[in-house]
Order: C-alpha cells, then sequence, then structure tokens
C-alpha cells in the first residue's frame, strides 16, 4: 500500500461541485524528491478543483520562491515563481498518465497524489540560466565574440570549385545556355 503524503488529495467522498484546497510546500516538501535542483523553497499552492461524473479539473497556481544555487558566482538565491497550470483527470477503467496534463483514474481511485506534478510545475518554472539578481541585468557583453562556425552549406566551398572549373572551356558552353 502507499503511504499517503500532506500532498494528497482525499477525491472519494467528494461532491460534484468545486472544492478550493490550500497546500505550502516548503523544506519538507523538497526532502521528500531524490534531487539536486530545487534545495529549498517557501511556496503556497492554490488548487481549485472542479468535480463533475465524468472528470476533475484541477487549476493549480503556485507562487513563492525558491533557493537556486547561482550558475556563475555559487551563490544562493531567492527566484521567484508564479504558475498556473490546469490538470485534467478524467474516470475510466484503467490508471494511466494520457498526457503530461491529463491523467486517467479509476472510479474507486481515493486519493489523487498532487506531489510530483508541484515539483514538475515548479521546475518547468526555473530558468534554464540560474544567475543571481546582481547579474540578470548586466548585458551580454557580445554573444557572437564567441561563436565558431561548425558546417557550413553556403557558398564558400562553392566558390573555389568556380574558380577551379572556369579555366575548363566545357563548362563555359554550358554557362552560355542560361
Amino acid at each position: 500500500m502507499k503511504k499517503h503524503t500532506p500532498y494528497d488529495l482525499h477525491i472519494a467522498a467528494l461532491s460534484e461541485k468545486t472544492h478550493e484546497y490550500v497546500f505550502d510546500l516548503g523544506t519538507d516538501f523538497f526532502a521528500q524528491f531524490d534531487q539536486t535542483l530545487i534545495p529549498d523553497g517557501k511556496l503556497r499552492a492554490d488548487v481549485k478543483l472542479d468535480k463533475t461524473a465524468q472528470r476533475m479539473v484541477l487549476d493549480i497556481h503556485i507562487e513563492g520562491t525558491v533557493k537556486l544555487i547561482c550558475d556563475r558566482s555559487l551563490d544562493e538565491f531567492d527566484q521567484p515563481i508564479d504558475v498556473t497550470h490546469q490538470l485534467l483527470v478524467r474516470f475510466g477503467d484503467h490508471e494511466a498518465e494520457l498526457d503530461e496534463d491529463v491523467l486517467q483514474i479509476t472510479p474507486d481511485t481515493q486519493t489523487l497524489p498532487l506531489a510530483q506534478h508541484f515539483f514538475d510545475y515548479i521546475g518547468l518554472a526555473i530558468p534554464m540560466k540560474k544567475l543571481h539578481p546582481r547579474f540578470q541585468d548586466e548585458p551580454d557583453e557580445n554573444p557572437d565574440a564567441d561563436a565558431k562556425l561548425i558546417y557550413s552549406t553556403g557558398s564558400a566551398a562553392d566558390d573555389d570549385d568556380d574558380d577551379e572549373d572556369a579555366g575548363d572551356p566545357r563548362w563555359n558552353a554550358l554557362r552560355n545556355l542560361n
């Protein structure tokens, strides 16, 4: 039997109407995941659940800050997070994740675990380049300065071939056809 967490919704006895829930996501929340992406944070997840006979629609809004490590200075800083997602849960004959935002559960399901969804939504809101706020306003010096051409299908190689072929009179005759 699976262990229940404080981030599970008990949906078995819910009536067909709109329900609202609030979850605090702090140190205990991030400690349950075996990861180093987000060491800590202080967030609030507001969940509005609209239940009907065939499905449930969960509107999830997560707001707060997470502690990140700067990629440039290795200093810790607080990154603001504000995300909104919609999770659709439909009832079917077996449990399955049909899409990243669509789940199928059996009608006799007692609880709906939300912790992994919360973590995924937070993780998607984190920027790829994690910079301390003191570095975020600095412009890139010259982003193209270090760029190197790796492959080209352009005209540089073609120009060399044209120079070699220019001396062959057979090519000149073909060029005159145009």
